[in-house]
């Protein structure tokens, strides 16, 4: 069997891009809404694969429905097309993005509309259009008005050989990823946006959404909250002090040591004489190294400074280290060290030969079996405190240190600002004038969008700097405030820009006035259900939802939160069960998919893979399980269109209404492989029987938003029109309300026959018509009935001795 699917996707889009795509079109204030938003893809050169149809399959499939089911849906897709991809493929083929992003968007949107996905075009966007990003530009404007811009020194990577700024996924083992040479760490002046200043907002409204509880849990740690307590440790013979920042005040007794941050002031600036050669070249070399290299660094190393610090309780001196282990931008960069109670500690301490104490015991009055021992439990060795359980003591601890003025609480967050240049060409130009006179001064509103220049193509700088440094033309100008000679600033800002309100512009795309008019914005979000993969977990979602509530405390959005409910499609594997990517040859390309077997078959196989939220590998098999159920639907409509029959069977009615109520239910909870499950269950089970025009329809219906392009041909041999204005079929509760239930007749564990009895029968009346049935009692010939057991409503169990 193969039913004609090239011919009939082929027609059925082109209907459907003639109609210019109507029926799928939103429209503003019209009733009931959802929105059902996609995460936006990147557009690179290889076009999308798997992974993508994955997810827009699902949203398409509920999209589909909910039209059917009477919203007014908004389904909107554009482009996230700034980005690192292509400002290297530039830098590569010296060429503009300029040249080839559009291509690049004109081939993804070709492969979108031969899966056959519903988006309402009209709504289309693309981030480095300058009627978008002038409203990204503007926004950015309005976080510096509000105080929370501002520019300081920070790292980047930088390739000595290829003369660039890397970003940190170019950076592999410390190595540029382009050409192997080892990369160095340079010290910019970068534009930064104070997220910070929202971390409490952040953490807090996340209950609020309805979101998988690990993505929930990842941006809480990325937020990091954490409530304890500064210390001062004062420095032996000296007036410095140093403040440590801990949450575990009950294990401040076990502190043998202090250790600094190589980035820390005093780290420069305390050490003894004899070694202040060997602090500073160890601050050098640290300082060369990135700070996510730090983190997962199982060496540890350090430096003595030959100064001590004095314990604030005890008053015994303890040695000042410095190491890249502890982190200057979390806490106040410096910690006092408890090996007993802090596995990186306790390594520091074991390599250098420090002292371990323990404080902190699981049983009172006992010294730990293993360290260390990172649990609360009761102190030991903590003089007046012994005894006492780690919560009490932190709070005692705490009065006491508080009371000498040596300590006080404090909250920190690992949440550090956002640093926002970039160091590329291929980015929205941030809207701000460096002016000798007036210092910074923003480009007036009537000035965007601030566009970047058109070059045929562009090197690197050679410094780290971006490429638009070397374009004097556009960056040198006039002061808006004093008309002095003035320079732009050449960071761009980073990929994350564009898509953290974009969302938003869907809901009023060709609106010059304003990025979207606020009765539209009321109308239409939040967003009810956002679809991508996990790894936007925390980054794209959290920046998102920060620019989200920035724009609510300037009241130009109506809610607090962007996206209500957050689903992650789960990744799909190459049919070897590895991640499928080029080097190991086992990447799916769709189009071939399609060409084979036809979109509505892709679009069914990789709902039919497994749970959405699933990873799972790809299956040739399963596709033509597939394709061949598509092919007796085509085949079943054929004697469908034979038949005279008028009036439908009960249990045909039955199983027609299960089938309806159980996709309906699997739809709305996106379980898609096991609404298509039923849909075969209800195919096998008409096979060989005749049905009406009206069930088979029914049918067709619920079938539509799985596989659209066959359901709507089918559809038109019987009637006119476009299925997506249809209603969803209802299905009956009476009817559901089985009257018969089948029971497995089994001798030994073994099936040898079945019944249909009525769901009031009782057990003595079913075990009575079993023994009866003429299959049942030529199996018991000679043999002894020993036990029945039954398992209610389902299997009747002979046991014969």
């Amino acid at each position: 069997m193969s039913y004609p699917f090239k011919k009939i996707e082929k027609k059925w889009q082109k209907i459907w891009k003639k109609n210019k795509y109507k029926n799928w079109k939103a429209k503003d204030f019209k009733g009931k809404k959802i929105y059902i938003l996609d995460m936006f893809p990147y557009p690179s050169g290889e076009g999308l694969h798997v992974g993508h149809v994955e997810g827009y399959t699902a949203t398409d499939i509920l999209a589909r429905y909910y039209r059917m089911k009477g919203y007014n849906v908004l389904h909107p897709m554009g482009w996230d097309a700034f980005g690192l991809p292509a400002e290297n493929y530039a830098l590569k083929m010296k060429k503009n993005p300029m040249t080839f992003v559009p291509k690049n968007i004109k081939r993804y949107k070709n492969q979108m509309e031969m899966i056959g996905l519903s988006y309402d075009w009209d709504r289309e966007i693309n981030t480095t259009d300058p009627n978008y990003y002038k409203w990204t530009q503007w926004m950015f404007l309005k976080m510096y008005e509000k105080g929370l811009v501002y520019q300081k020194t920070a790292p980047i990577n930088f390739c000595p050989s290829c003369k660039t700024g890397l970003a940190n996924e170019e950076v592999i083992g410390g190595r540029c990823e382009r050409c192997g040479s080892i990369t160095e760490v340079k010290y910019l002046n970068q534009w930064h946006i104070k997220i910070t200043a929202y971390a409490d907002r952040l953490l807090e409204d996340l209950d609020e959404l309805d979101w998988p509880e690990n993505v929930k849990e990842m941006q809480r740690n990325w937020i990091g909250k954490s409530e304890g307590y500064e210390v001062t440790f004062k420095i032996a013979g000296e007036e410095k002090e140093i403040i440590i920042f801990t949450t575990r005040l009950d294990t401040i007794f076990g502190a043998t040591f202090v250790v600094l941050a190589p980035e820390h002031p005093l780290s420069a600036k305390i050490p003894e004489e004899e070694y202040v050669s060997n602090v500073e070249s160890y601050i050098e070399n640290s300082l060369k190294r990135p700070e996510r290299e730090r983190k997962i660094e199982e060496e540890m190393s350090g430096v003595f400074t030959g100064r001590y610090a004095i314990h604030p309780i005890t008053g015994e001196r303890i040695p000042i280290w410095v190491s890249d282990y502890v982190l200057y931008y979390y806490g106040t960069g410096a910690i006092m060290g408890v090996p007993a109670h802090d596995s990186r500690d306790y390594r520091f301490a074991k390599k250098f030969g420090l002292k371990i104490i323990s404080v902190v015991s699981p049983n009172k009055n006992e010294e730990p079996q293993n360290l260390p021992f990172e649990d609360y439990g009761y102190l030991i060795n903590s003089f007046d405190y012994n005894g006492l359980d780690s919560k009490t003591a932190i709070e005692e601890i705490g009065k006491y240190l508080e009371e000498k003025g040596l300590a006080k609480k404090a909250v920190y967050y690992k949440l550090r600002d956002w640093v926002f240049s970039r160091q590329r060409y291929w980015g929205e130009p941030i809207p701000l004038i460096k002016c000798p006179k007036c210092g910074i001064v923003p480009v007036p509103e009537k000035d965007l969008p601030l566009k970047l220049p058109k070059v045929k193509s562009y090197e690197p700088t050679g410094t780290g700097e971006s490429p638009l440094k070397n374009i004097t033309k556009w960056v040198k100008t006039k002061c808006p405030k004093c008309k002095s000679d003035a320079e732009r600033e050449t960071h761009t800002m980073p990929q994350w820009a564009g898509s953290c309100w974009y969302y938003l512009r869907y809901i009023d795309p060709k609106n010059n006035k304003k990025f979207a008019g606020f009765q539209k914005l009321k109308y239409w979000l939040p967003v009810d259900i956002y679809v991508g993969g996990v790894e936007h977990a925390v980054l794209h979602l959290l920046y998102a939802r920060f620019w989200h509530k920035f724009l609510y405390d300037l009241n130009l959005v109506p809610t607090k939160e962007p996206f209500m409910k957050l689903v992650n499609q789960g990744i799909i594997l190459g049919p070897d069960h590895e991640k499928m990517s080029k080097s190991r040859g086992n990447v799916i390309n769709p189009d071939e998919v399609i060409e084979k077997y036809g979109a509505d078959t892709l679009r069914m196989y990789e709902m039919f893979m497994g749970p959405l939220e699933a990873v799972k590998p790809w299956d040739t098999k399963g596709i033509i399980g597939i394709f061949r159920f598509l092919n007796k639907v085509w085949e079943y409509n054929k004697k469908v269109r034979k038949s005279k029959k008028k009036k439908e069977d009960t249990k045909i009615n039955i199983e027609l209404n299960k089938t309806i109520k159980k996709v309906t239910e699997d739809i709305e909870a996106m379980k898609f492989n096991t609404a298509i499950s039923s849909m075969m269950e209800f195919l096998n089970y008409v096979w060989d029987k005749e049905v009406t025009k009206t069930t088979w329809l029914n049918f067709i219906k619920i079938l539509f938003p799985f596989a659209p392009h066959i359901t709507q041909e089918i559809w038109s041999q019987y009637k006119k029109g476009f299925l997506d204005k249809e209603a969803w079929p209802k299905y009956d509760e009476k009817l559901l309300k089985e009257k018969e239930k089948l029971i497995i007749i089994q001798i030994n564990g073994k099936k040898r026959d079945e019944m249909s009895v009525d769901v009031s029968a009782s057990l003595e009346e079913i075990q009575k018509e079993a023994l009866e049935r003429t299959k049942v009692k030529k199996f018991l010939e000679n043999k002894k009935v020993h036990k029945i057991i039954f398992v209610q409503d389902k299997i009747l169990n002979i046991v014969t001795d």
